[in-house]
């Protein structure tokens, strides 16, 4: 990294760059504030913006628009005690508490200084841990990959919700997507039908905005989503002018605690902002000296909440850059854009972009510094985001979502296939079958399929390849562990209950 610290600081000093920046911070913030949204769906809409970027300043876009989105959920759980995001429940007790009390400023104020303060944290955590990885995994062969494939296949078991077999069931028509098209070894057709616009395979970009962008603006046609306006158009988030950064750090311990939660949390594939919002929570809570107050407006339980909350957003980056494991849906939408630009994921993306891994990750400290700067510009306007009609905003996002999916390929049979995405994903999510599933194996197909065969030919076709190597064997150990785990919870919970 020293070598190329010149490169990396002169990529990053540019006007390209911090455009991308405050657009992905201000997008994000903005969908993630709006209920029934999500930083998902921010970072769904920003990607087919990325194709006519370089690869490093379109990966910041959505970073930006990752980590807004994150934080932005925590507005509406302050102001009218609806979160923006899943990851935002844990704050609306005391972050509502303090604006029933009319601290609604302060209680955005340490949202805001806290999940920067997080945020930054987490990006110290990639900065260091992600290159010792990398250099672990530099040295991999096709038998390791396969069986680090198969392992972040295991994460559907934990983003499957409450059925495991729905999540499988998910992945693998995940996986039959991507088999369609000519195979890339052979160049015989699978799964066209005689459609030549088949031929070509289905883009995983038409996709992913189908089912989670598309899909999101159907479900919020249906149930109508009343505008906020009338919730939150008294509220007025007056400036208090004895709030300043004074304020935050006598909460240093509590803030210290949350971040290691949050990094540690957001570094295991499958969990999440909202996972280590409540651990992080619960501990302050119950390591506090007045446990009484949470609930009621308490800052030091918005500060836990909020801080391991952001604090997941850079970690969660370390398994993706490291290891081409996507932990969450975000992040795989991240693989997947570093995949259409060209790049090799996972430990090579060290060694043969080593200048656009380091470009991005102190792209990710600037992103959060930036988030402040616009955070406390914007802050006294928030509640004024939340009154967005929706019958405004639906219309806007769909068109954005089609103007995107023809823009992945500057194709028309890429529209259709996100508009039939997006109606597939609505019917699948009212049966509760979770999306998540369907883009990480979407994302993992082209490594596995590649390292398998690979593998089959340096052993002969022989499966002992997989047993008689010791990483492979520890990765296919920690997948089965991963695939049992589900199950044996379910058997304590039904235990419990009898």
């Amino acid at each position: 990294m020293l070598s190329n610290i010149g490169t990396v600081l002169g990529n990053m000093v540019s006007l390209e760059m911090f455009v991308c920046m405050f657009i992905g911070v201000a997008v994000g913030i903005v969908v993630g504030a709006l209920p029934g949204l999500s930083a998902t769906l921010a970072v769904a809409l920003m990607l087919p913006f990325t194709f006519s970027l370089d690869a490093t300043a379109g990966i910041i876009l959505l970073i930006g628009a990752y980590c807004g989105g994150v934080y932005g959920g925590s507005i509406t759980a302050i102001l009218i005690k609806t979160p923006g995001t899943p990851a935002s429940v844990a704050s609306i007790a005391d972050g509502y508490g303090m604006t029933k009390k009319g601290r609604a400023y302060d209680a955005l104020m340490y949202s805001l200084y806290v999940s920067v303060i997080g945020g930054l944290l987490s990006g110290l955590a990639l900065l260091f841990i992600a290159p010792l990885i990398a250099k672990l995994a530099v040295n991999f062969g096709p038998p390791e990959y396969f069986a680090l494939a198969v392992f972040g296949l295991t994460i559907i078991a934990s983003v499957s919700g409450k059925s495991l077999a729905k999540g499988l069931l998910m992945a693998g028509l995940g996986l039959l997507i991507c088999c369609v098209g000519m195979d890339p070894y052979e160049g015989q057709a699978r799964f066209v039908f005689g459609k030549s616009s088949l031929y070509a395979g289905i883009g995983m970009v038409p996709v992913m905005i189908g089912v989670f962008a598309i899909a999101e603006v159907f479900n919020q046609i249906e149930v109508h989503i009343k505008s906020v306006a009338s919730d939150v158009g008294d509220i007025k988030v007056k400036k208090d002018e004895k709030f300043s950064f004074k304020n935050v750090i006598p909460h240093w311990a509590n803030i210290l605690k949350a971040s290691i939660t949050g990094i540690i949390i957001g570094a295991i594939p499958g969990t999440g902002g909202a996972i280590a919002s409540f651990l992080a929570y619960n501990n302050e809570k119950n390591s506090s000296k007045h446990p009484e107050e949470f609930g009621e407006g308490s800052e030091a339980g918005l500060i836990a909440a909020e801080t391991a909350k952001n604090a997941t957003t850079g970690a969660t980056l370390i398994p993706m850059l490291t290891l081409g494991i996507p932990g969450d849906t975000v992040t795989a939408i991240l693989l997947g854009a570093l995949t259409i630009h060209g790049l090799s994921t996972g430990p090579k993306l060290f060694t043969e972009h080593g200048v656009l891994v380091y470009t991005v990750i102190l792209g990710f400290f600037f992103v959060n510094i930036i988030m402040l700067l616009e955070g406390k510009v914007a802050i006294r306007w928030f509640a004024k985001i939340t009154s967005v009609p929706s019958s405004i905003l639906m219309p806007i996002i769909l068109i954005l979502c089609l103007v995107g999916a023809y823009s992945s390929n500057n194709n028309w049979s890429s529209v259709g296939i996100a508009v039939f995405s997006g109606f597939i994903g609505y019917i699948l999510q009212k049966f509760e079958f979770p999306m998540a599933p369907l883009l990480i194996a979407m994302v993992l197909e082209s490594l596995t399929e590649m390292s398998l065969r690979q593998s089959l030919i340096m052993s002969d076709n022989s499966l002992s390849i997989f047993v008689t190597r010791p990483i492979c064997l520890i990765f296919l150990i920690l997948s089965l562990g991963s695939i049992m785990l589900p199950f044996f919870k379910n058997r304590k919970k039904k235990a419990k209950a009898a």
